[in-house]
């Protein structure tokens, strides 16, 4: 269940997206990616970004995520105005809020699990260890194996242990599953669900997969740069409950 939900307290924002517009220009061709988002994420929500390649679903997640600014409309994270604020700013937000995770997982070969998690833990002021963070993605067995001796889950997980480890606020994941088989994404999908419900972190997944939908609290669908729809769900799945 939500946290919120049942509640009659209105939920803590986390982000507030206003009028957000991305436009990159290649050459002479302008390419609008986003075309006036308005969006407004809780605290502890999880939340998919639904739509096909293009419809502007990575390019939402990099701008909540301090990875990328708009063109013109205004991001807030809590107090944070992540439109006006510098570079440094915006490293020093990333830093200390937010966790990511790829569809590919930038593990580093040459060292372990435990060693690819701890190179985050000594940039923070208040790390999750290394053995804690792999625990909770139950690979407490694998932390002195390397990535080439992991299957892709599990390299995907260390790749999430390795993002709650900085103890996040947000948890934002693009195409967490994509480059895995069912049985594997179900594991991994998992270990993000946990993140959510026992740690209380607002999670954002990008997915073209409409089935991990069922997941959510609220689900947005893009298409064109734009949010088409929003639908809320009453009950969340599990991750073992999906198929596709």
């Amino acid at each position: 269940m939500h946290p919120n939900s049942g509640s009659s307290q209105r939920a803590e924002v986390v982000f507030e997206a206003r009028g957000v517009t991305k436009v990159y220009k290649m050459g002479d061709v302008e390419v609008h990616a986003l075309r006036g988002v308005d969006l407004v994420l809780d605290r502890s929500e999880f939340v998919v970004l639904l739509g096909p390649s293009g419809s502007g679903k990575s390019t939402l997640l990099n701008i909540l995520g301090g990875l990328d600014v708009p063109t013109a409309g205004t991001v807030a994270y809590q107090d944070h105005d992540l439109t006006s604020a510098d570079e440094a700013s915006l490293t020093r937000y990333r830093r200390e809020h937010v966790g990511f995770v790829f569809q590919f997982y930038n593990l580093i070969p040459s060292l372990t699990a435990r060693e690819n998690v701890a190179l985050v833990t000594e940039i923070v002021p208040d790390p999750r260890s290394p053995e804690e963070a792999l625990e909770m993605v139950e690979l407490g067995d694998r932390m002195d194996h390397f990535p080439a001796q992991l299957s892709g889950g599990e390299q995907q997980r260390v790749a999430i242990a390795r993002a709650i480890a900085k103890r996040p606020d947000v948890l934002l994941c693009d195409e967490p599953t994509g480059a895995l088989d069912i049985r594997t994404g179900i594991v991994v999908l998992d270990a993000i669900d946990r993140v959510n419900r026992e740690l209380g972190t607002t999670v954002a997944v990008i997915t073209h997969n409409a089935s991990i939908g069922a997941m959510a609290d609220r689900v947005f669908y893009m298409a064109d740069g734009r949010i088409a729809r929003e639908e809320h769900n009453k009950t969340r799945a599990r991750a073992s409950e999906l198929t596709w």
